[in-house]
């Protein structure tokens, strides 16, 4: 066993309005079916946050308050939160405080952390650190996107696939040396919109026009942005597991981004995994962004066993990608 000090996740929360908007639904709305949407995609319904006095931080809060509880930890217990997001309530100040008052984390600080789908790992990989360094014992890593606010719903590229979800996982000290063992990360610039909101930041802020024009909902090239993550996602997961001597025996669960069923069967078949390995539920939920990954997490915690090894895999605009290898506590 390493004398490191390790991450462990000891809690999963999570949380998942109650609206459900389904293909057919969305049949009425664009130009699109139900086959179309769930050959190439895999989805079948999403949920949506569907109440305006509603924002991320109000998902984050609750999926916070259900790992807590889980775990009887008291939120005053905890030292740091991390909201993973890219539909954070406001530009300033960051979702994580407001997630600090909702919850009455007295005794926290914590921050947002912006790398799209990607971002969960990010944040996990970050809490994990200050765990290892000994500068926070009690860490909330929460990842939350409402995605449905700045979705365009009269275009059928990217309003089909995605949702609005929650999911929080508490990370603690291990006591037996399992937890976040390894990860990798990467990013690459893009500089030519591939997938992105064009407006609201510094570059092209809000303006009568940019409304006009329909700025703020996100842009996508779907075929560059699925080419990208289908190699991404695989090789970066591939990449991992030889980094630490695996093969596809020893990893128990494949948890990926849940972006497109196409994309996930290829990274499962590029690390050697058969299908019962793989968590899925991008049918249910589409794709909610920083939340997919932890969401799979909490409607899978009751199958996971002590010492079950995991690769993560996600991929995101900016373009950010990554993996990390943990072993459950």
């Amino acid at each position: 066993m390493s004398d490191k000090r390790r991450a462990s996740i000891t809690s999963v929360g999570g949380f998942l309005p109650e609206k459900i908007l389904d293909n057919h639904a969305l049949e009425q709305m664009v130009e699109t079916d139900d086959e179309w949407i769930r050959t190439r995609t895999g989805i079948v319904e999403r949920r949506i946050l569907d109440d305006e006095d509603k924002a991320t931080s109000y998902m984050a809060a609750e999926s916070a308050k259900d790992a807590l509880q889980r775990r009887g930890l008291d939120a005053s217990e905890i030292d740091l939160i991390i909201v993973a997001t890219v539909t954070p309530d406001y530009l300033f100040p960051a979702t994580a405080c407001l997630v600090q008052k909702q919850i009455g984390a007295e005794n926290a600080y914590g921050f947002d952390l912006s790398a799209a789908c990607s971002g969960f790992l990010y944040a996990l990989s970050t809490g994990a650190n200050m765990i290892e360094s000994g500068n926070a014992e009690n860490v909330l890593v929460i990842g939350a996107d409402k995605m449905s606010s700045i979705v365009d719903y009269t275009d059928r590229t990217t309003c089909i696939l995605f949702g609005d979800a929650a999911a929080s996982v508490l990370l603690e000290p291990s006591e037996n040396g399992t937890g976040v063992i390894d990860y990798i990360h990467r990013v690459e610039g893009d500089d030519e919109g591939a997938l992105y909101q064009p407006a609201g930041g510094s570059r092209i802020p809000a303006s009568q026009k940019t409304v006009e024009e329909q700025l703020h909902y996100i842009r996508q090239d779907g075929r560059a942005v699925f080419k990208k993550a289908t190699e991404g996602m695989a090789d970066v997961s591939l990449e991992i597991m030889e980094k630490n001597d695996l093969d596809a025996d020893d990893v128990e669960w494949l948890v990926p981004h849940q972006a497109n069923l196409r994309i996930i069967n290829a990274t499962a078949d590029r690390m050697g995994l058969d299908a019962d390995k793989v968590m899925v539920n991008i049918d249910r939920y589409g794709n909610t962004t920083a939340a997919t990954i932890p969401l799979c997490l909490y409607e899978w915690q009751d199958e996971l066993r002590e010492g079950d090894r995991l690769i993560l895999s996600a991929f995101g605009g900016g373009f950010t990608w990554g993996s990390l290898y943990l072993q459950w506590s």
